[in-house]
């Protein structure tokens, strides 16, 4: 398999937050250049050498980077998505760039020419029983009882191809009712709302905190004929959103989860669900604990490749 280097640059105080925010993303697989360090590291040992080499010395003065490999084929261009809709997160709650520029560097697979080669990789995928998302730019001759998302994801996460948004499209195909009404919280590319609508529902609307993500959502909910039945707004959570849903889907990670499960309860119908994918095993007590903790019951927990899926109720009184 080939594989793709990925700096991210930022700052000796951003590293810590920024592996962080990796290793929520399931990435576990990366490595530190700290010019800071590096500097300590010279100070405490340069007086036992005779000698410097010169390519070292040249990383006392190099932008303090963490550097990932991606695999080349959809896994990657997924998670490479995702880690750019992370660092814009990042840059807007960082409004005095102290975490450093937040910017990527990699091949060209990976820099101008990405938004167009990455698509070489992604291709109509099946999902549960008789979810198809198929490639905005792909042909696909439909079965019978296929329900075909058509997605042009563009830089917002959410293909299909990440087992956190399979997980929770299977999750979704089980529960939907015709007349639903949906809330995407963290709607990305807004394949969760628009597939709810597709199965059924008669209303859904998403949130993201990226405004890039949300312009997506709008466009492929225009792609699948599902505009009037969406509706996708820039926010933080639940800080824009009233009223209660049948369904409510939070595919993010395990922190921002465990933030949101106080709202739940608020927005939940009595007889809906809740479903929260994109929690990496290793946190999903954590999560579990807090769902317990908000009031809800545990219905059922999907696992893949590292990755936990839940559908949740609202306790009975």
């Amino acid at each position: 398999m080939e594989w793709t280097e990925l700096s991210i640059y930022t700052s000796s105080e951003g590293v810590e937050l920024l592996c962080g925010k990796l290793l929520e993303l399931g990435i576990n697989g990366f490595a530190v250049e700290d010019a800071r360090d590096f500097e300590e590291f010279l100070q405490e040992t340069t007086p036992h050498w005779d000698y410097v080499e010169e390519s070292l010395l040249s990383l006392r003065e190099a932008e303090t980077r963490v550097i990932v490999y991606l695999p080349k084929n959809a896994q990657g261009a997924e998670m490479l998505s995702a880690i750019t809709a992370m660092l814009r997160q990042l840059k807007e709650s960082d409004p005095e760039g102290k975490m450093g520029r937040l910017e990527t560097a990699g091949d060209t697979l990976l820099e101008e020419d990405w938004e167009n080669n990455w698509k070489q990789y992604y291709k109509p995928l099946r999902v549960g029983n008789n979810l198809v998302v198929v490639p905005s730019w792909e042909e696909y001759e439909k079965l019978p009882a296929d329900i075909i998302l058509k997605l042009d994801p563009g830089m917002a996460f959410g293909t299909g191809t990440h087992a956190t948004t399979r997980l929770c499209m299977e999750l979704l195909e089980k529960v939907v009712r015709p007349g639903d009404t949906l809330l995407d919280v963290g709607c990305g590319s807004g394949i969760l709302a628009v597939c709810g609508v597709l199965l059924g529902a008669e209303k859904a609307d998403g949130v993201d905190i990226d405004e890039l993500a949300a312009k997506i959502a709008g466009e492929n909910a225009q792609l699948n004929g599902v505009a009037d039945k969406t509706h996708f707004v820039q926010g933080d959570l639940t800080d824009k959103i009233s009223g209660q849903y049948d369904l409510i889907c939070a595919n993010i990670v395990a922190d921002v989860i465990i933030r949101l499960c106080p709202d739940i309860p608020r927005f939940l119908k009595k007889d809906g669900w809740f479903m929260a994918s994109g929690i990496i095993d290793e946190r999903s007590v954590e999560v579990e604990n807090a769902i317990r903790k908000n009031g809800l019951v545990i219905k059922e927990r999907l696992e893949e490749g590292g990755w936990v899926a839940l559908r949740c109720c609202l306790a009975e009184e």
